[in-house]
């Protein structure tokens, strides 16, 4: 499924070995953990949407990125398949590498959150989430 997300968004995958899965499990935990149906969810005062809390601004950046999601409109993010294609598109665009601390840091603080202590709480979150996945 992953493969297809990457051949959907039109994007460089992330390099060979990376769990895509496991890094998008751990950030809808952080994003929308618990809630009944996380593509139904709605955050930041209605400016984020579906289980990655996706903003308009994140959105049109993976649009440019890769102009296949474009087809679609913003609020198909809480469809699950389009958000993870939006996400990997995101990431693929700005991350510099695929580890959990970076790719949270870039979802949370944008293109170079991975390097802001504002984003350090999260990462710490996504970190912690992506490790309890592995149990």
């Amino acid at each position: 499924m992953i493969a297809a997300l990457v051949a959907v968004a039109l994007v460089v995958p992330p390099p060979p070995g990376t769990d895509v899965r496991r890094i998008l499990d751990a950030i809808e935990e952080v994003e929308t953990g618990g809630h009944r149906n996380p593509d139904a969810a709605v955050g930041d005062g209605g400016k984020a949407r579906g289980r990655l809390q996706i903003h308009r601004c994140a959105w049109v950046d993976a649009v440019a990125y890769s102009p296949a999601l474009g087809k679609r409109e913003y609020l198909d993010v809480h469809d699950r398949e389009y958000a993870e294609a939006v996400f990997v598109a995101y990431v693929s665009r700005y991350a510099p590498d695929w580890s959990i601390e970076t790719v949270a840091g870039v979802w949370n603080g944008g293109p170079k959150g991975h390097r802001k202590s504002a984003t350090k709480g999260y990462r710490a979150k996504a970190r912690a989430a992506w490790e309890r996945s592995d149990e």
